[in-house]
């Protein structure tokens, strides 16, 4: 118990709506070690954001249980859990949300400001470093690019060393090298620091950066499974398909 940093029991999330109730997440119970990066795969309207906002605590289940870090973290109090987030989690999301009148550096530092922290100057020159962000740490986000807006919004979740980093679609609008520098970031944070990483992806390429792989379909989980299982990214592919076509695949779990 002591080295998991998610497990879920039978959670399941419910919405409704003119047409009846979706079940955007259905029965998933999953595991994460603390220091492990996991990737999250499964089409469009599969139930992975909504998995990421549970997990955040930022949406409140229908059924079933979660802990993070150890702590039920839906037994928490909002200002509890506010604070619980804080402390331990960074979020990267699909929308940047970069605060217009600040330049790239002072966006990064924000979480530190905002929790009343001294700044951390060495945490933040290292982060615009191996984010490839010299370039636009003074420039404000209306002078950058999509993807350097995206790296900026990495930076800033990851500024104050979290412990577990719950990240959507965070190469959505980045290029392959640029891809490829985030995922080399995210292996190196879970050998360096043991944070654990889980990250939504469509893509089976970048999902291959992870060392497991957890498929959804339809809000339920229909498949976890390592890189033993699949060696190479045509494996993975070819395994991912095979899933969202036939959830009762032999390698489904």
């Amino acid at each position: 118990m002591k080295n998991l940093a998610i497990e879920t029991q039978r959670l399941t999330k419910r919405f409704h709506s003119g047409a009846g109730v979706v079940e955007a997440v259905r029965d998933v119970s999953l595991r994460l070690e603390r220091g492990e990066f996991v990737a999250v795969m499964g089409a469009s309207g599969s139930g992975k954001s909504t998995l990421l906002h549970l997990l955040a605590g930022l949406t409140r289940p229908d059924e079933g249980t979660i802990r993070v870090m150890g702590a039920d973290i839906h037994a928490l109090s909002d200002r509890g859990l506010t604070y619980f987030r804080r402390k331990h989690i960074g979020l990267i999301f699909q929308a940047f949300n970069l605060i217009p009148s600040l330049s790239g550096e002072e966006n990064i530092e924000l979480p530190m400001l905002l929790g009343g922290e001294a700044g951390d100057p060495e945490r933040v020159n290292s982060l615009i470093e191996r984010l490839g962000l010299q370039q636009v740490r003074k420039r404000h986000p209306d002078a950058m690019s999509g993807g350097e807006q995206q790296r900026v919004a990495i930076g800033r979740a990851l500024v104050r060393g979290p412990s577990l980093i719950l990240a959507d679609e965070p190469t959505g609008s980045l290029d392959s090298a640029n891809g490829r520098r985030l995922c080399d970031l995210f292996r190196e944070l879970c050998a360096e620091s043991g944070s654990t990483v889980l990250m939504v992806t469509h893509n089976p390429v970048v999902a291959f950066s992870a060392k497991r792989f957890l498929i959804l379909r339809d809000g339920q989980l229909v498949g976890q499974f390592d890189k033993q299982d699949c060696p190479s990214v045509q494996e993975l592919n070819r395994v991912y398909v095979d899933l969202l076509e036939n959830s009762q695949s032999g390698i489904a779990s």
